[in-house]
């Protein structure tokens, strides 16, 4: 997997951290920092510093245009230390001030720096899925519409998931699920839904909403490798994993489930990493 598509995954997954620095990028992609701060801009026709900045001041505007209440936490979680420096920058990326923004409560105008695309361009040989029966499972989060433009933009709202997963354990780290719902034909893109399990007798926490994964028969296909090549991954599912099993998939709930193992990282994008398609009976 390249390192460009290892930066990019980790931008998505963690812009709001305030210590994500070349050092960790180029480590967590096994380059230099010079070969990283050399080959993003040849790839994607950006500077590694630009696209940072420019995504963490893109979602930091999606919020104030969806009325923030305090501007100053909207700083603090895009990465500044305080109103005016967010402000200075802000109005140096889009020409107006967060308080403009979150006033008129609305993005037009606004030269937005979406994610970079993921695609992988490696072909993928999937290994047999394992073909289970599963019974109904009560699970937990959050969920958003993404079109096909902005679904690399899955990853922020994991990353908004996130803090309530320690929260939502009982015995151990849980593994987590990422639903991709129906994509009927025209349709500009699908819901997602990231979750993880919620155990009996556990009360929703505030601000998640719960959904049940259906009984039924599944086939389980595993990903391998880093988990910015996922989508290449969804592919083979469909272009060569399912023809092979010679089985219809169950769409009637949603088209497919990522399931992250317990010992996935986010991080790293690195550890267990399956895709789940319900089979028709």
């Amino acid at each position: 997997m390249s390192a460009v598509l290892k930066t990019i995954w980790l931008i998505e997954s963690r812009f709001r951290d305030n210590e994500l620095s070349l050092e960790t990028m180029a480590t967590h992609a096994g380059v230099s920092r010079s070969h990283l701060s050399r080959i993003f801009p040849i790839l994607t026709g950006r500077q590694l510093s630009t696209y940072l900045r420019g995504r963490r001041l893109t979602e930091a505007a999606r919020e104030l245009a969806d009325g923030a209440p305090d501007i100053l936490n909207v700083a603090l979680d895009a990465g500044y230390g305080s109103h005016e420096a967010f402000t200075r920058a802000f109005r140096d990326q889009f020409g107006v001030t967060p308080d403009e923004v979150r006033r008129r409560r609305s993005l037009d105008t606004l030269d937005l720096v979406e994610p970079l695309r993921m695609d992988s361009p490696e072909k993928v040989a999937l290994a047999p899925p394992v073909v289970e029966d599963r019974a109904a499972l009560r699970i937990a989060g959050l969920g958003s519409h993404f079109t096909f433009k902005t679904m690399d933009s899955i990853p922020h709202l994991w990353q908004r998931f996130g803090p309530y997963i320690p929260e939502m354990r009982s015995d151990g780290p849980p593994p987590a699920f990422g639903i991709t719902g129906a994509m009927p034909e025209g349709a500009d893109g699908f819901d997602y839904f990231a979750a993880a399990p919620l155990a009996k007798g556990r009360e929703l926490l505030p601000g998640l909403t719960e959904m049940t994964l259906p009984a039924g028969t599944y086939a389980r296909f595993k990903h391998e490798g880093h988990i910015s090549g996922i989508r290449a991954t969804c592919g083979a599912v469909y272009e060569q994993g399912m023809p092979a099993l010679g089985r219809e998939p169950d769409t009637k709930w949603f088209s497919f489930v990522e399931y992250y193992g317990p010992d996935f990282e986010p991080s790293t994008g690195l550890g267990t990493v399956e895709i789940w398609v319900k089979l028709k009976n």
